[in-house]
């Protein structure tokens, strides 16, 4: 501790009287979200908030800077300022042995599901779990800690044989982010719509922690490969990759193929709690997100272990044993409809080994916070962590694909539709093809069997857009432009032009229907025969999966 810390401006300035200050330490992006779910527990009256980065980690980046000075409320000093002032309260996500040079109570607490990687860079040996380590917590034979949280009475244990002068100070609290998803859940409609899970898709959230051992590390084009070989009408894929992974690398580009066909990117320092509460199945690997994936008692399937770089005492290691596999170069849309079909596999088990005091560790965490500020009582209401945010995916990337491969039967007066994006890449095609008028380039232009304008424009008519369209495509089958959500006129090959629209039935009073998929289904009935003089009389139901839209038609101007 430094023996002569700098004194903070005068109190007078401050129109709420400051009671008590409190630092947030981080190593990096993952630790500096961790240590915000943690402070969400204190009242902000009468508290001074600070930020500071304690140097060291390779993944301390300029995103990382970037993210601290974006905060609201915080005031964020530099390494060698933090350790001239004195805090009532300092609490980190991760440690280093360096933060015992602060002048202030530590509270530290991990920044996953508990503590489980092997990180000799940290922990100076080979059996420690990082966080869990003499190395870290200790600074001239002393514990310089005040409390180590723990997220599960299973850590003791390993703390015990890694570090039995820490035993003093720990406390198992819980896990603040596992609850923070626990709380969201009566969000997940709004977290699902915001991510495309909407007209009956089912969520893939594919998650990666960093290194070559991970997901990402080693199978890099299962997003794609994902996203390629699923019925856009009935998955949508998002990715949520460690914040470690964009400190050294470039995602957005690396997975452009696919965001592109409509992958959605979760960015690093928000979003991937709110994708897993949304998500009906998880694939992934032995980071933390898939263990909570798990936990909140969805479909999870692995695609690495990441065995080699996990304490085998800990829970995460047993979880990469126990958990299902995903062949990532087998038949993944078979795999993901067998794993949904079945009930959640039992991992409960494991990941209790994780995870104790479920939904209790705002109540746990809050009185020890408030035990170190003396200057302030804790509230009498009851401690409650607050619901996520609804998930924002990375932005330049399209929502929906403009190209598809469309395959297709028809029975009666229902067409079974299964549209897969477009890849140019890709020779195994299916079916025909349909696009949007805002697909790049034109060479699948004059290919495609159906093309749509998927939004109205007064300057240019519906009906001027399908002549000129139909003139410079003669070998179309359909066209169509849009109306609105439920209205769109199509103009089939022969000239006939139709009026469509989306019925609404009890469970959807605002109905809709995308153009490309109804101009797909039109074709698809017409080449199995359907004669076009019956769609007014008779109309169709357009099926995606379980989901169902019935349309109907008439004479169009």
């Amino acid at each position: 501790m430094p023996s002569h810390p700098h004194a903070w401006p005068a109190d007078r300035w401050n129109t709420d009287p400051v009671k008590a200050r409190v630092l947030a330490v981080a190593r990096t992006l993952t630790s500096a979200t961790r240590v915000l779910d943690v402070l969400s527990l204190l009242s902000p009256h009468g508290i001074e908030w600070y930020f500071t980065v304690n140097p060291g980690s390779v993944f301390a980046d300029r995103a990382l800077d970037e993210y601290l000075h974006g905060l609201s409320g915080f005031t964020v000093l530099d390494w060698d300022d933090a350790v001239r002032h004195r805090f009532d309260l300092a609490v980190a996500c991760a440690v280093h042995s360096s933060m015992h040079r602060l002048d202030a109570r530590l509270v530290v607490l991990p920044h996953g599901a508990g503590y489980n990687r092997l990180v000799t860079e940290s922990t100076g040996d080979t059996v420690s779990a990082a966080g869990l380590s003499r190395n870290e917590l200790t600074h001239r034979g002393r514990v310089f800690v005040d409390v180590l949280g723990l997220s599960h009475p299973e850590q003791l244990d390993r703390l015990r044989t890694s570090c039995p002068e820490a035993l003093d100070v720990a406390r198992v609290v819980g896990d603040p982010c596992f609850d923070r998803m626990l709380a969201s859940r009566r969000s997940r409609d709004g977290y699902r719509a915001a991510l495309g899970a909407v007209g009956g898709r089912r969520l893939v959230v594919v998650s990666s922690t960093w290194s070559g051992h991970s997901l990402f590390g080693r199978h890099p084009d299962l997003p794609r490969r994902l996203v390629r070989q699923l019925p856009a009408d009935e998955y949508t894929v998002a990715v949520v990759l460690h914040p470690n992974v964009w400190s050294r690398h470039a995602p957005g580009a690396l997975l452009d193929d696919a965001r592109r066909m409509g992958l959605r990117l979760i960015p690093p320092h928000q979003g991937w709690q709110a994708a897993l509460v949304a998500a009906d199945c998880v694939i992934g690997d032995h980071g933390s997100v898939t263990v909570y994936g798990a936990a909140l008692e969805h479909r999870t399937m692995l695609v690495a272990t990441g065995a080699a770089e996990l304490d085998p005492r800990s829970p995460s290691y047993a979880f990469g044993q126990a958990a299902p596999v995903l062949d990532p170069d087998g038949d993944l849309a078979a795999q993901l409809e067998r794993a949904l079909a079945e009930a959640p596999t039992g991992l409960r088990e494991i990941t209790d080994r994780s995870l104790a005091h479920r939904g209790e560790s705002a109540r746990l965490l809050r009185p020890l916070l408030y035990s170190f500020l003396d200057g302030l009582d804790e509230p009498r209401d009851e401690p409650a962590l607050p619901p996520y945010p609804r998930p924002v995916p990375c932005p330049g990337a399209a929502e929906w694909p403009t190209a598809y491969d469309v395959e297709g039967s028809t029975e009666g007066t229902e067409v079974s539709l299964r549209r897969y994006p477009f890849h140019p890449d890709d020779h195994s095609p299916r079916g025909f093809h349909a696009l949007t008028d805002e697909h790049p380039g034109d060479a699948l232009r004059y290919t495609a069997e159906v093309i749509a304008r998927t939004e109205a424009h007064a300057e240019r008519p519906a009906t001027r857009w399908l002549a000129d369209t139909a003139a410079e495509l003669p070998g179309l089958a359909v066209a169509v432009a849009a109306l609105g959500p439920a209205r769109h006129l199509l103009r089939l090959h022969t000239g006939r032009l139709l009026e469509a629209r989306a019925e609404p039935d009890w469970g959807r009073p605002d109905p809709a229907i995308d153009p490309l998929l109804l101009g797909s289904a039109v074709a698809c009935w017409l080449a199995d025969g359907g004669d076009p003089a019956g769609l007014p009389e008779h109309g169709l139901t357009v099926r995606t999966g379980g989901h169902r839209t019935r349309v109907s038609f008439r004479t169009g101007p």
